[in-house]
């Protein structure tokens, strides 16, 4: 039987500041991310070669780090630009206000970041419970058995973060014109 170690450890490339630079473009190419994300992310694919390695992935983090700030300098990761873009993304979905910013708290948004991102946010909370209500097919915009599922409908409201006013409000609301 082989040694697989060995074989993964002279085939796994070292890591090196240009791999991880590499990597980290891969990544932002495909995805918008926060400084604390991206770190994440290289965190985890350098675990990975380490350990194909036999090598300490904790002696990798200077170079992780290092990585990180070079994006932040070349302007190509910023925290509260990603955070604007979420929101106005994630609001027009119909998620609620508490949703939102656990969502950005989630990728690694600070909380002041998000508490400005917030305070600019000019969506109504009812406008958005009525978004996810249309989304969701809930209330006004269900095709059938409307009656016997508003407290189903209002419940899946709330637990999208929504209050009750806001939830029974869509659902108990009628369905717009434009459907």
């Amino acid at each position: 039987m082989r040694d697989t170690d060995s074989s993964n450890a002279r085939t796994a490339r070292p890591i090196t500041r240009e791999w991880l630079f590499r990597a980290a473009s891969h990544y932002l190419e495909r995805y918008a991310s926060t400084e604390a994300n991206l770190r994440r992310v290289l965190e985890r694919k350098v675990m990975r070669r380490a350990h194909l390695r036999g090598e300490e992935p904790g002696e990798f983090e200077p170079l992780i780090g290092e990585t990180v700030a070079r994006f932040v300098d070349l302007k190509l990761i910023d925290d509260r630009s990603f955070a604007e873009a979420r929101l106005a993304s994630l609001r027009r979905r119909g998620t609620s206000l508490r949703q939102t910013a656990a969502k950005l708290a989630e990728k690694g948004v600070d909380r002041e970041t998000v508490a400005t991102v917030l305070a600019g946010d000019e969506t109504d909370e009812a406008e958005a419970a009525r978004r996810l209500a249309k989304r969701r097919r809930l209330g006004p915009h269900r095709l059938r058995d409307r009656a016997e599922r508003r407290d189903r409908d209002i419940a899946a409201l709330m637990r999208a973060g929504f209050s009750y006013k806001h939830a029974s409000d869509a659902i108990d609301g009628e369905a717009d014109s434009q459907d």
